[in-house]
């Protein structure tokens, strides 16, 4: 199993409230896409497919895409699918895999929505009322960036956030670790 991870220094900042020495974390983001990808979730794809994203990204490069609101005719979804196949089966990936990943990462229909994820669930650990660390309650999947972790009452609190991609659907783009950064 291949495993890709991102890590990034984030800067925690919690809205102006009141001070709330709870435990409480807010995640925001982490769906953002890099723009050559044009909004997809290259990322996780390639990782459920077990390759890395450039060569899902040059895979695709051959698909040519039904025009915005349209489906393709079956002839062009046979025609994608085989240059797809065609890039990636030296890959291992096999036709099954490739409809398997690609109909889980689907975007629903009806405006602005994504592709499948789930909010990771994190609480702040606190020692006399200071942050000393997180406790990954569970940590979502579909994050295809690094989302925005804020810890009520501590907007000083800064962490380094880790991104696990696997080809285990359910865990892809999952949080896999935070560090406080002192």
């Amino acid at each position: 199993m291949k495993l890709f991870t991102i890590g990034i220094l984030l800067s925690v900042a919690a809205p102006a409230m009141p001070v709330d020495f709870s435990n409480e974390v807010t995640i925001q983001g982490g769906h953002e896409t890099v723009g050559a990808d044009r909004g997809r979730p290259v990322i996780l794809v390639a990782a459920g497919l077990g390759v890395p994203p450039q060569v899902f990204r040059d895979a695709f490069s051959h698909v040519k895409p039904a025009p915005a609101g349209q489906e393709p005719d079956k002839e062009q979804v046979r025609r994608n699918k085989e240059a797809l196949l065609s890039a990636l089966s030296k890959y291992g990936v096999t036709n099954e895999l490739l409809d398997t990943v690609s109909n889980y990462y689907r975007y629903p229909p009806g405006r602005n929505n994504i592709w499948r994820s789930k909010t990771a669930e994190i609480e702040a650990i606190l020692a006399n009322n200071v942050v000393t660390g997180f406790k990954i309650v569970t940590g979502g999947a579909g994050y295809t960036s690094v989302p925005t972790i804020m810890v009520a009452g501590h907007p000083e609190v800064k962490a380094v956030v880790t991104i696990l991609y696997s080809k285990d659907l359910s865990k892809n783009g999952s949080i896999s670790k935070i560090n406080i950064v002192k």
